[in-house]
């Protein structure tokens, strides 16, 4: 079936098309488009993302040295550096956006049963952002300190899937806090959230939407114990307790009873003080469900050491988003093909081998399995690995 197809043009055909033509409808995406369509621009940009283009040009003279097989890898146009910028700059980034929430979705439904390791019958969250350093000449509009310029990828993981189901770009200088107002709760769910995102007040808010949240307590908390549970001080628990908040204006905002549990974390010799609004599980269980929210730092090394996104292939805002978002598409498209194909190997090994074998005409399945990978992974203690 894939024979004299590329590598390129099989990733591609995973693809939902008909979900990202209405995505292009949707926006305007073919508004005095002639020729270099929105498909175009979005094979263009995964091909720069799986094979590690550095620029424009860098795209341009890969691609045209590879004329022959353009057209039956997808592409309808001759591929140019101006026409590919101007169309970063110019086409709304939502499309894009909106697409890599479907291919979200897909992958989400093939990891809903990965084995997270404790049980659990909610969706487990972790929120947290990274920030990505820019050129303040280059990028005026993404204001972070006085000489300096950012951008901040608010992101929420789902922690059995290994996938962003939320992505909130903004400059540096808008703190982790404020994303609460922007996140969507989705009732029944349990959040992980560091101690950055302590406001009771948005914290009430996700209670009353009966999300369940585990964040880190501050140092200087102002509480009133209720009760004391029973704990096994041998598995590192040191105390179960229910509080009220003491501070005038905190238990204002957060007038309900709070779980407070504090944990020594034996591995790093420190303790650990959690809230909570779950009731109905052990402390136990609480303290290593925080402890699930390292995915997310995972993730966030990992996309910035395999994804193009530290430097960018335009300067507006619009083409940042743009080129975020495809990347962001690129993981997930690749996370679903590894799942349907039932691929033993890290997602890591799995891009590297597509990222030299591109042009290659031999099945997907193929190219993997004619080469033992699994055994380069031991070799690869410094590199970030997910989905392994």
């Amino acid at each position: 079936m894939n024979k004299d197809r590329t590598i390129f043009s099989q990733l591609m055909d995973y693809l939902p098309l008909k979900a990202f033509h209405r995505c292009v409808k949707k926006y305007h995406g073919h508004h005095k488009v002639k020729t270099f369509s929105c498909l175009d621009q979005f094979y263009t940009m995964a091909f720069a993302q799986l094979t590690f283009r550095e620029s424009l040009r860098d795209i341009e003279v890969c691609l045209r040295s590879q004329q022959p097989k353009l057209y039956h890898m997808g592409f309808r146009s001759l591929i140019a550096r101006n026409t590919l910028s101007n169309a970063n700059e110019k086409r709304d980034w939502r499309i894009y956006a909106e697409f890599a929430q479907i291919l979200i979705h897909q992958a989400r439904e093939l990891y809903k049963d990965e084995d997270l390791g404790i049980e659990l019958d909610k969706t487990l969250y972790a929120l947290d952002s990274t920030t990505i350093d820019l050129c303040l000449s280059l990028f005026p509009w993404a204001i972070f300190r006085k000489r300096k310029a950012a951008i901040k990828l608010h992101t929420l993981l789902d922690i059995k899937a290994n996938i962003p189901t939320f992505i909130h770009i903004t400059d540096g200088t808008v703190h982790d806090v404020n994303i609460l107002d922007v996140l969507i709760p989705e009732p029944g769910s349990i959040y992980l959230l560091d101690r950055g995102y302590t406001d009771f007040d948005r914290l009430h808010t996700l209670h009353l939407y009966g999300t369940f949240f585990i964040i880190r307590a501050k140092s200087n908390l102002k509480f009133r114990r209720l009760y004391s549970y029973p704990v096994d001080k041998a598995t590192g628990l040191k105390c179960d307790q229910s509080i009220v908040l003491s501070n005038y204006y905190a238990h204002k905002d957060f007038p309900d009873k709070l779980r407070r549990i504090k944990f020594f974390d034996a591995d790093n010799e420190r303790n650990l003080v959690f809230l909570s609004n779950i009731f109905t599980l052990p402390a136990l269980v609480i303290a290593k469900l925080y402890k699930q929210r390292w995915k997310i730092e995972i993730f966030f090394k990992w996309v910035k050491q395999n994804l193009k996104i530290k430097s960018f292939y335009g300067t507006s805002p619009n083409a940042v988003k743009t080129q975020i978002w495809i990347a962001i598409s690129v993981y997930v498209l690749v996370a679903i093909i590894k799942k349907k194909l039932n691929l033993n190997i890290s997602l890591y090994t799995f891009m590297q081998v597509l990222s030299v074998n591109i042009f290659e005409k031999v099945s997907i399945l193929q190219l993997v399995t004619d080469n033992d990978y699994t055994k380069l992974n031991a070799g690869l203690s410094n590199q970030l690995n997910l989905f392994d």
